[in-house]
Order: C-alpha cells, then structure tokens, then sequence
C-alpha cells in the first residue's frame, strides 16, 4: 500500500515542476506568431488624392477636359506612371463624372490598371474600398475641388487639409496610411 502512494507521490512532485516550463514554452510559440502577423500584416496604403484637370467651360453639366486639362493628363501619367513594375500605382478611384475618367485615362492606358468608379459623395464608401480591396498598395483618387479636402481628411482620420480652389488644377496630396500607427499626409504641387 505505502509503494503506490509512493509512485503517485512522485508523480505530483514532478508535474508541478515541469507545468512552468510547458506554459513558458506556449506563451513563447504563441508569442513568435503574434510577432510573425504583425510583421507580414503591416503594410502601408499609399493614396494619391488630386483634383481632375481643366474642364471646359461650356454650360453643360458635364464637361469634358479642356486643351490644358488633357495636356495636364498627360503630365499626371508620365509623373505616376513612371514607376516600375510593381512600384506603380495599382489601381485608379474616379467619380462619374466624364472629366475625372478623361483625367485617369492616359495614366490607365500607360499602365493597364483598374478603374473604379465611385459616387463622388460617397466618401466614406472610398475610403472602405480602398483599405479593404487596396491595403498595404498604391492608388490615386481623381475628384473634384469640392471634395479632396474630405477625402484627405477622410483617409488621415481627420486633421486640417487646405481647401482646393476653384483654379487649384496642380493640388495632390499623398496619404500614407499605416495599418498600426497614424495617417500622415504630403501636399504636392504637381505641373
């Protein structure tokens, strides 16, 4: 009688002395694959945010691009579409207007890359697209005076952003958005 309890006596010696070192052992694998997620999940979204080029003057209620609006295109596509592969913008953000798809339309054709097309008030509808379906990539948003403000602000989770004049064709701001820290934002004045 006194040997079994001897056996179950030992027993329990050891089991408390090595449940420390199994414990240990799990919160260190649980701990390197935390690490490992948010190194591979920590990725920067990079958002080009400018105004569509020169309209036309004409009372109708969609103009096209003015001659130095398609010129200013053209400048936008040889400035973003430069990038190597891999480097360059993935995809183009564009309202329903004719003038903001006729301002992406040389970047697209040099580049091959997506246009989607957004209602030019639904910004925070912009903004979930881009971190849902773009996270962690490079895209540029066309719209208009009266709403790049917003969608900067929108995307830098707030802050003050310069209102764009009704002649602030040359405007664009970059938005950095990383997933574990603050947005920050550049202004730019493009040619």
């Amino acid at each position: 009688m006194i040997e079994p309890m001897r056996k179950e006596y030992a027993s329990l010696r050891r089991r408390p002395f090595l449940a420390p070192v199994w414990l240990l052992g799990l919160a260190a694998l649980i701990a390197v694959g935390v690490a490992g997620w948010a190194v591979l999940a920590d990725s920067t979204t990079l958002v080009v945010v400018t105004r569509h080029a020169e309209k036309t003057a004409d009372a109708i209620p969609d103009p096209p691009l003015a001659p130095a609006g398609v010129e200013r295109a053209a400048r936008l596509a040889g400035i973003l579409g430069a990038g190597r592969h891999g480097l360059a913008i993935d995809a183009v953000f564009v309202t329903q207007w004719r003038r903001t798809g006729a301002t992406a339309a040389p970047l697209v054709a040099k580049l091959g890359v997506p246009v989607i097309e957004v209602k030019d008030d639904d910004i925070a509808g912009l903004r979930a697209r881009i971190l849902g379906e773009y996270r962690g990539r490079r895209v540029l948003v066309i719209a208009h005076s009266d709403t790049v403000g917003d969608i900067v602000a929108a995307l830098a989770k707030g802050g003050d952003v310069p209102a764009i004049g009704e002649v602030g064709y040359g405007q664009a701001f970059v938005v950095a958005i990383p997933r574990f820290s603050r947005p920050t934002v550049l202004e730019l004045a493009l040619p």
